[in-house]
């Protein structure tokens, strides 16, 4: 996935907890992007900006083919609509990284993407789902 956000928005602090669940760094600043296939510059690679402490070198993973663009953003949607990042051409979600569930809605949201978890009301709604009427 490609975590995009202005500076300060939570990009570095959010990797650094998917990190904790398992996911891997690609690159942290930037990326270079061809064919739908992230990978780090060199001179960036296993680089992770940590703000408080410094740049760290940290194991990653050489390449990746992108699958979600997830917009750091705090604006909330409840049940947003599909859409897709600009550029790119990614599903995109919005997600307010400060939140502590911001981890586990990106993982969620890859699953969605990648077809491993069906998604029945929101931004992977397939069409075919039933009415939302909420419930806690």
């Amino acid at each position: 996935m490609l975590l995009v956000g202005p500076p300060g928005s939570g990009k570095s602090d959010l990797l650094l907890r998917l990190i904790d669940r398992g996911f891997a760094l690609v690159a942290d600043d930037r990326i270079d992007i061809e064919d739908g296939i992230a990978r780090a510059p060199a001179s960036l690679r296993g680089l992770l900006e940590i703000r408080g402490l410094g740049i760290v070198r940290l194991p990653y993973v050489a390449e990746v083919r992108l699958a979600l663009a997830v917009c750091l953003d705090s604006s909330g949607t409840r049940l947003p609509e599909p859409e897709r990042h600009p550029t790119l051409g990614l599903p995109q979600v919005s997600v307010d990284a400060t939140r502590a569930a911001a981890p586990a809605i990106v993982a969620l949201a890859l699953d969605c993407a990648l077809g491993r978890i069906e998604q029945v009301a929101g931004a992977f709604e397939s069409g075919t789902a039933p009415t939302w009427t909420g419930a806690a």
